[in-house]
């Protein structure tokens, strides 16, 4: 198909085929690599001498490292989904609890930055709502990055803060909430129809930051989905053609989501999370006082050193997830 003149006709298509073949490449690459190590492991144990000890704890440790790497590639082919080798977009809001709450999920968007800058993916804030203190209300951002959704799709869900609050003069302890959605982007290998009459599309100013544009112009653009009553808004360019375009993107990427949960059969268990952000309703727990300790409540999976997960450190809670899946 590549070889076909007419190929680059269609960028985009050629685009999406392209990646396709550069993942395969990668899979297989990798496969015939841990098959050779293998071998050459096997055929070094077969001719060492039982007394060299300096060669053996060579052969240990070359050992452990291939059992970490097929271990990876293991946990890579849990992720085989439709979409999940596309970009996604994270949404974040904040429960209940005022400048506290719009802290915690302030907090929570900095740990999947962090998380995307160590995996060196890309990513970009498309439409924000500030405190009025501090933190955000909410947050909608962009990842691309080679299976984003697939690493991320198991973080939808309420997340839980108890710490000291550093807004608080008495210095009490609060118990904080955020939401976290995520959803993945939709390329044109995947099919959603919408229909414009079932589309609600209004303007507005944009806010936060941004310079001296973004509060003299009705760039921002909010649609609404009328059957699902879905709401996506965008405000990060200056054109209000790219902020529809890219929220007319989100729209799809929401719709083909529920889809896809409806696939799952897990819709109903879906719409009951998302309806109250508090307590019962939570998937992991960060506690900061009195002990330290992360907690995903779906599989028990622990970790003490709070600060590490905030900084992006999360791939335990990630694959543990899948895993269980």
């Amino acid at each position: 198909m590549i070889q076909k003149e007419n190929f680059w006709s269609d960028r985009e298509k050629a685009q999406t085929i392209l990646k396709e073949k550069n993942i395969l490449e990668n899979q297989l690459s990798s496969f015939l690599i841990l098959n050779k190590e293998h071998e050459e492991l096997t055929e070094l144990i077969k001719i060492t001498d039982e007394n060299d000890e300096k060669l053996i704890n060579e052969i240990n440790k070359n050992t452990n490292e291939l059992i970490k790497k097929v271990k990876k590639k293991e946990f890579e082919s849990f992720l085989s989904g439709e979409a999940d080798s596309n970009g996604c977009f994270i949404e974040v809001h904040s429960g209940a609890g005022g400048v506290e709450a719009q802290d915690w999920a302030e907090m929570i968007v900095r740990m999947y930055t962090r998380w995307c800058e160590k995996k060196k993916f890309n990513f970009e804030i498309l439409e924000e709502n500030s405190g009025e203190e501090a933190g955000i209300k909410s947050l909608t951002m962009k990842v691309q990055g080679s299976y984003a959704y697939g690493w991320l799709k198991k973080e939808s869900g309420i997340h839980r803060l108890v710490r000291i609050s550093p807004f608080d003069s008495n210095s009490r302890r609060h118990t904080s909430f955020a939401s976290v959605w995520i959803y993945p982007v939709v390329d044109e290998k995947i099919e959603v129809n919408i229909s414009e009459k079932d589309l609600r599309i209004d303007t507005y100013r944009a806010s936060g930051a941004g310079g001296q544009h973004v509060n003299k112009t009705d760039s921002a653009v909010r649609i609404t989905h009328i059957p699902t009553k879905i709401v996506v808004q965008c405000q990060n360019n200056r054109s209000q053609h790219k902020n529809k375009a890219t929220a007319l993107s989100m729209l799809k990427a929401r719709i083909y989501e529920m889809q896809l949960q409806k696939r799952e059969q897990e819709q109903q268990s879906k719409n009951e999370s998302k309806s109250e952000i508090g307590w019962g309703r939570q998937i992991r727990s960060y506690v900061m006082h009195p002990y330290k300790m992360v907690k995903d409540l779906r599989n028990n999976t622990e970790i003490s050193n709070c600060n590490s997960v905030l900084d992006g450190n999360i791939d335990v809670f990630l694959e543990a997830a899948l895993f269980k899946k």
